[in-house]
């Protein structure tokens, strides 16, 4: 594959934007360092017109969120018959769709949160729920608008019904599961470690906690049982199995251990484009299991294909 040409997409028009501009070029540059020759497209709405002039060998898709995450930018590659990288059109649609998403994890056997989809306009001033619960927009990534209303709060958020809202109009309810943290990625079909995350700046792994500078603290090995960590990495593979993703997804996770038995695990959705930032989890999981950054993208280039 080495000197192939890799479009690599970045930026893109979503809330993710500056996340992707990172991860694009933390991709691009170790491409470069593979051998490939490496074009890098901060993408527009002319990106098609871009692509079917550069023919790229392959597109690396480094976009988060909607257009480059939601089966969009995917469907234009198909067209085009460009080989790409992570899940295609039916698997990224689904997956960016939380509410879908977790209907089909579950029917696989994938525990999930009791929940409902709501258009935010409807919540008014009375609880959808008893709190505690959380309130996240359906189809958006990064933590964007998640909102967590905590036991004895008197009132929904406030937000919701206010015009500075912009991450549409369908969000998902759901029960709020305390614990910890625990991800785990899935490349091909070959399980990496679970990690767990540890926002230092409070419980929640927000926006802040997840790209800035240590903003979290990452585990790995994750200090849980050994029979919890297999069933984490068991849903994990399960989860991206039941979407129909490919090459490379990062499912995450609640563990309550303070709950009955051995504790409550609950998987809270799938990341068909994890981010692949200096502090992002993906590559830190592909290096506990022995693959370096440039062994890690090059292995998705190779793995990159339409029709997915």
């Amino acid at each position: 594959m080495g000197g192939k040409h890799v479009a690599v997409l970045m930026g893109g028009l979503s809330s993710e934007r500056p996340v992707s501009l990172s991860s694009g070029n933390a991709c691009a540059a170790a491409l470069e360092a593979e051998g490939f020759r490496v074009t890098r497209i901060d993408v527009g709405s002319d990106v098609a017109a871009v692509l079917a002039d550069l023919r790229p060998d392959v597109a690396f898709n480094a976009l988060h969120g909607p257009f480059g995450e939601d089966g969009t930018i995917q469907g234009i590659l198909e067209y085009l018959q460009i080989p790409y990288t992570h899940s295609g059109v039916l698997a990224s649609a689904l997956s960016m769709d939380k509410a879908r998403a977790k209907i089909v994890a579950a029917a696989a056997g994938v525990p999930v949160a009791a929940g409902l989809v709501l258009d935010r306009h409807e919540i008014g001033s009375a609880h959808p729920m008893e709190p505690p619960y959380v309130v996240k927009p359906v189809c958006e990534g990064s933590s964007f608008g998640v909102v967590i209303v905590r036991e004895g709060q008197s009132h929904p958020p406030q937000v919701l019904g206010s015009s500075e809202w912009r991450y549409g109009d369908r969000v998902l309810v759901e029960r709020y599961v305390a614990g910890r943290e625990l991800t785990c990625g899935v490349m091909g079909d070959t399980v990496l470690g679970v990690t767990e995350v540890v926002p230092l700046s409070g419980a929640f792994y927000d926006y802040d906690a997840k790209y800035a500078a240590g903003g979290s603290r990452h585990v790995i090995p994750a200090e849980i049982s050994p029979n919890i960590y297999q069933n984490v990495q068991t849903l994990a593979l399960k989860a991206h199995q039941a979407m129909g993703c490919r090459g490379v997804s990062r499912s995450d996770f609640r563990f309550n251990e303070q709950s009955t038995g051995d504790g409550e695990l609950v998987w809270l959705e799938v990341n068909t484009q994890p981010g692949m930032t200096p502090t992002s989890l993906v590559p830190e999981m592909a290096a506990h299991a022995g693959l370096s950054f440039g062994d890690l993208v090059r292995w998705m280039v190779e793995d990159a294909s339409c029709s997915r």
